[in-house]
């Protein structure tokens, strides 16, 4: 199967800025907020996002990852004491966490994410950001901030390539 280019550089650069505007309109503004990337990509477009509402806002908003792969239901890792598996430098107790994410499918990682969090902390309130949501949902989740609805069959694949990690910047479908 060919592969389609769904967001090429520019248009995954300017869906960041939509996103980032559409979480300061949200939060009414930077204040309390921390952002929390999924390793590995999430991470990244979470540092982009705020590097956004920086040039926006002139204020740095915290921003730190989460590793979910002790919470996944889809791994077995009994003999694994959990550990807190977010890095970031503020106390995320009573603030507003924005999870950021590459792709959102079956709600799976998302979930994982929150169980996470919410074993360590109690956030004042948790939403979800995702770059692209290509639908089949297997848990009642939901992104608050989309950059792009693309609807797929189970047989595709969507693939989100950033720089940082990958030689490009591009998503596409195959």
């Amino acid at each position: 199967m060919a592969e389609r280019i769904i967001l090429d550089e520019s248009a995954i650069n300017r869906t960041l800025t939509r996103i980032a505007h559409e979480i300061l309109e949200y939060n009414k503004g930077s204040e309390n907020l921390a952002l929390l990337g999924i390793k590995t990509r999430g991470e990244f477009l979470a540092k982009r996002i705020q590097q956004k509402i920086q040039q926006i806002e002139n204020v740095s908003v915290p921003t730190g990852t989460i590793d979910i792969t002790q919470f996944r239901d889809d791994v077995e890792m009994r003999d694994v004491a959990l550990a807190q598996s977010f890095d970031i430098d503020i106390d995320l107790n009573d603030r507003i966490v924005i999870i950021v994410d590459d792709v959102l499918y079956t709600g799976r990682t998302v979930r994982a994410s929150l169980d996470a969090i919410l074993l360590h902390r109690r956030p004042k309130k948790i939403g979800l950001a995702t770059l692209m949501d290509r639908g089949h949902r297997e848990l009642p989740i939901r992104a608050d901030f989309v950059g792009k609805n693309i609807p797929t069959s189970h047989e595709e694949s969507v693939e989100v390539f950033l720089s940082e990690v990958d030689d490009r910047n591009a998503v596409i479908i195959q």
